[in-house]
């Protein structure tokens, strides 16, 4: 069964952090020892295999530029059995190149005795396709855009208020506690979400890594299953004591099977990634949802960018401590 992977997450991570700071022996610790092991590159000629990748790897990292800055744009991984893979996105900035290049990975992960390894990696510098051969495509992009709505079985609209939480400073804790242990701290966090949206009628749509997405037919449903989120964290006592920020948006959303989709959803999930680590961030139209309730106590906050969304938009924060 397919499913996202925490621990491919956070193994692919650890190799691009041993990349920018040419650590060979961390590099070679990660890739597998089967003769089938291949890197492609960005230059036509960067095709390596085996052994010579191994022993060649750091001395390719260290005639690299310095990296000035890296960041990660996006990042996701899943496994099947004894296979796996991830796709991240990274901006870079390399010494004497003032812009950044936008770089694109791909890894393929084996167990080697009962660890992960990489097997491929592919990387890809973004160019356009009017620039390699000279048309720009467009029909898979308008086949995404098509499926995600009036393609999707049994689709339809119902108002519901989306939840998103996400683990913060998920990366430093993966590297510290190693993918073992962090993997298995994720799955009982992740259990814990679940029950306190399931107390609230609430469903837990999916798992994104650490983080989770969720639904409630009603808003006031959804911040009370963040209230509980943020106080059982703040009453736990097992270390590593976890922070989540969580965020939360209202409007219609498109249900087919198991999942929802639309801009309500691309919303919350942006308006979560805002929030500091303990708080609960959510749009104007759920705090209208929830109108004069004594339940809740919020602070509005400045008009705020949120990323990938035009203008400024009015979030409020939800108080749950004491």
């Amino acid at each position: 069964m397919i499913r996202p992977s925490p621990e491919l997450e956070a193994i692919a991570r650890r190799f691009f952090s041993a990349a920018r700071a040419r650590d060979g022996a961390a590099m070679r610790n990660l890739l597998s020892m089967d003769s089938r092991l291949r890197f492609i590159g960005t230059a036509p000629d960067e095709l390596w295999g085996g052994t010579a990748l191994r022993d060649g790897i750091e001395a390719h990292f260290n005639e690299a530029p310095t990296f000035l800055k890296d960041v990660e744009t996006f990042g996701e991984a899943y496994e099947n059995g004894s296979t796996g893979w991830a796709i991240f996105g990274r901006r870079i900035t390399m010494e004497g190149t003032p812009t950044p290049i936008d770089f694109r990975f791909t890894l393929i992960f084996t167990l080697e005795d009962g660890a992960w390894k990489i097997l491929h990696r592919h990387a890809s510098v973004g160019i356009p396709n009017t620039e390699t051969h000279g048309i720009d495509h467009h029909a898979l992009d308008d086949l995404a855009a098509s499926a995600s709505l009036a393609d999707m079985p049994a689709s339809h609209t119902d108002i519901a208020t989306i939840m998103f939480t996400d683990i913060a400073a998920s990366t430093t804790l993966a590297a510290t506690l190693g993918d073992a242990r962090w993997a298995t701290i994720v799955q009982a966090h992740l259990q814990m979400i679940q029950t306190h949206i399931q107390n609230h009628d609430g469903q837990l749509v999916k798992s994104l890594g650490d983080g989770t997405m969720s639904v409630f037919s009603s808003a006031s449903s959804a911040l009370k299953a963040a209230h509980s989120i943020q106080t059982a964290l703040e009453c736990a006592t097992a270390e590593p004591c976890l922070q989540v920020r969580i965020g939360a948006h209202t409007g219609d959303v498109i249900h087919a099977g198991e999942d929802f989709f639309g801009s309500v959803v691309n919303k919350a999930a942006r308006i979560a990634a805002a929030a500091p680590p303990t708080e609960i961030h959510l749009s104007q139209e759920t705090r209208l949802m929830v109108g004069a309730s004594t339940d809740f106590t919020f602070t509005h906050l400045p008009p705020t960018p949120l990323r990938g969304l035009t203008g400024d938009h009015l979030i409020h924060r939800l108080h749950w401590g004491a």
